[in-house]
């Protein structure tokens, strides 16, 4: 498994958590950045890593802004990315499950570091179930590819 990892200003320190936590595991990353509390968009950062993971060159994304909903938004408009931001764990199972989410987003500004690391982990640990959900993933490509 390998991970595109970015994050805007209001996320330097989750960052630094999660990747922690993908070298602790022995997870291969890239990091898209941003590397400094400087203010920054989040979309530059977010963008480069969805499409990435679009392209399959990354199996998963994990974006970080302050509460996950920009880079979710941002992340939502690459062709290919279903994109959740995700604050519990059971939603992190859920997403993968039933959505089959390939970029998870999180907040550091709403969520604390141990609850990060263990939606983090729900999400990394739970596969996309098929079936009735495949058929619905379907239709989202077929609308995407109009």
């Amino acid at each position: 498994m390998i991970l595109a990892v970015a994050c805007d200003h209001g996320a330097v320190k989750l960052k630094a958590a999660v990747t922690e936590y993908l070298v602790t595991n022995g997870i291969k990353y890239k990091d898209f950045g941003t590397f400094s509390d400087a203010s920054c968009d989040y979309s530059d950062f977010g963008i480069p890593a969805a499409e990435a993971v679009a392209r399959g060159e990354y199996d998963f994304g994990i974006l970080l802004c302050g509460t996950g909903i920009g880079m979710s938004i941002a992340a939502n408009k690459v062709k290919g990315v279903r994109a959740a931001a995700v604050t519990d764990e059971f939603s992190a199972a859920a997403t993968r499950a039933h959505n089959d989410a390939n970029v998870l987003c999180m907040g550091e500004r709403v969520i604390g570091t141990g609850l990060a690391l263990s939606i983090l982990e729900k999400f990394l640990n739970t596969a996309f179930t098929g079936g009735r959900h495949a058929q619905r993933i379907g239709k989202i490509s077929d609308y995407e590819n109009k």
